[in-house]
């Protein structure tokens, strides 16, 4: 498929031609230009037209004065909603051990050492 660009060209006397450029031509060729790996010179080149002129309107581009076609291949975004995290109980204050064996409740000093916990309640399943 063949693409027609139209572009205006005008001589003044004693200066250089000047084309005028619609805008529709130019932000195709800017989007051109944006393409990853895309050389702005190269681009330029091809279209017959200096590098300085091709940076003047990326930069009319981003300052929302040339306004872009959308990308062939536009990749579209889905908003996302986190629900913030659940809070958990704070988890029980440990206190005292008990072993409750029967109708026996033995209270452990607080911080009793797992080793000490283990011990004992060893020498109450030897007991039993």
């Amino acid at each position: 498929m063949e693409t027609t660009l139209e572009f205006l060209t005008t001589r003044e006397p004693g200066r250089a031609v000047h084309r005028h450029w619609p805008d529709e031509v130019k932000a195709k060729i800017v989007s051109e230009s944006l393409r990853p790996g895309t050389k702005v010179s190269e681009v330029a080149q091809r279209y017959g037209l200096r590098a300085k002129s091709l940076f003047t309107w990326r930069t009319m581009a981003r300052q929302g004065k040339l306004i872009l076609p959308a990308p062939q291949d536009a990749v579209e975004f889905a908003a996302v909603i986190v629900d913030p995290p659940v809070s958990e109980p704070p988890p029980k204050a440990v206190g005292r051990p008990e072993i409750v064996l029967g109708p026996v409740t033995i209270r452990l000093e607080e911080g009793a050492s797992v080793a000490r916990i283990a011990a004992i309640a060893r020498a109450l399943a030897a007991a039993t």
